[in-house]
């Protein structure tokens, strides 16, 4: 089979791999049918993520059809069309009896493209498949599935539900790619007041407007400005970051009222300073998190019933073996105006 292999920092290839099987009883094999391009694999080939080795297959997110199953296997089978969460989870241990599936001590986690080889491929192997995996209905396009593998229950998980949001707040999105999106998307459910998206890409701020913010912030504006003048001079209610550099996380701290919250959802390959001098007196909750998927079902029942419409993510399509040029496209989304790619099995 053919596979995106990780070869070292800035060197990947679409190249041919062996093809997996079914190692464990609680394996599946699973045929890519859709998958996409996360953020947090071009941080991978920025070597942000050195736990990752050379030779891996990248990726944790896809959407496909079960060829092969362990004997343990009860719940997906040979033909189920299936989400392939980007979190496994081992369903025994002490972290995924409380739903802490990114936690899982059992050989979970996020293993798929970072511990394990992952979905960037034309199969799979997907271990605990009855715990990490979701068959799908009928009505559910592999498009907008897709989205369900990582950024949507990210952006509500980590982003909106650690950041406590809730009718008539004040939400302040920093960094609206594909999560920060997300974040916009899944805290209009919560009914705030205004939702502020703050970018320099004008592609961003015109996406994050179509999707519901209230007001965005671009390159050479003052956001720190524009939300005292929105909150009276309070500041926002919560702020996520969607980004993941040091100052990002800092300028989240310096937008959030007394008593706010800073919910970080950006992957952080550097240091970022933590001002206590200035925050210790003002009683902030700073919140960090791996998704850990528990929201999956209940996003799945809103995309069936028609509640959320994840499809405006997808701003470019390609086949699967235009894995090269869809990655080009991705990683330069100033040019490009990417948001999220598909690639698709012909």
């Amino acid at each position: 089979m053919k596979a995106l292999i990780y070869h070292g920092p800035g060197r990947r290839s679409w190249e041919e791999a062996p093809a997996p099987r079914v190692i464990e009883p609680t394996d599946a094999v699973v045929r890519v049918d859709a998958v996409t391009i996360c953020g947090t694999d071009l941080h991978i080939l920025k070597g942000d993520v050195p736990t990752v080795a050379p030779g891996t297959i990248l990726g944790h997110e896809a959407v496909g059809t079960v060829t092969a199953a362990g004997g343990s296997v009860g719940i997906v089978k040979p033909g189920d069309r299936v989400l392939v969460s980007c979190i496994s989870a081992c369903g025994r241990c002490r972290y995924c009896r409380v739903g802490m599936f990114g936690q899982c001590l059992g050989g979970g986690g996020w293993i798929l493209g970072h511990r394990v080889n992952g979905t960037q491929a034309e199969y799979v192997r997907v271990p605990f498949a009855d715990t990490s995996t979701h068959p799908l209905p009928d009505g559910v396009t592999d498009e907008a599935a897709l989205m369900l593998a990582d950024i949507l229950p990210t952006a509500y998980e980590v982003g909106v539900l650690n950041g406590r949001v809730q009718p008539g707040d004040t939400v302040v999105i920093v960094g609206a790619g594909p999560i920060g999106l997300a974040a916009i998307t899944t805290a209009r459910l919560f009914t705030p007041s205004h939702i502020v998206a703050v970018d320099p890409a004008p592609a961003r701020l015109e996406a994050a407007k179509r999707l519901g913010a209230d007001l965005v912030v671009g390159a050479g504006d003052d956001p720190a400005g524009a939300i005292a003048e929105l909150t009276r001079g309070l500041g926002a209610d919560v702020a996520i970051e969607a980004v993941g550099l040091p100052e990002t996380f800092e300028l989240c701290t310096r937008l959030v009222r007394p008593g706010g919250h800073v919910a970080n959802i950006g992957v952080h390959g550097a240091p970022a300073t933590l001002h206590l001098e200035d925050l210790w007196i003002r009683d902030l909750t700073i919140t960090t998190g791996l998704v850990d998927t528990y929201a999956t079902p209940t996003l799945l029942d809103m995309i069936a019933a028609g509640r959320l419409d994840p499809g405006t993510f997808i701003t470019h399509r390609f086949a699967l073996d235009d894995m090269a040029a869809a990655y080009e496209t991705f990683a330069d989304p100033t040019a490009t105006g990417a948001l999220k790619v598909v690639l698709a099995r012909g």
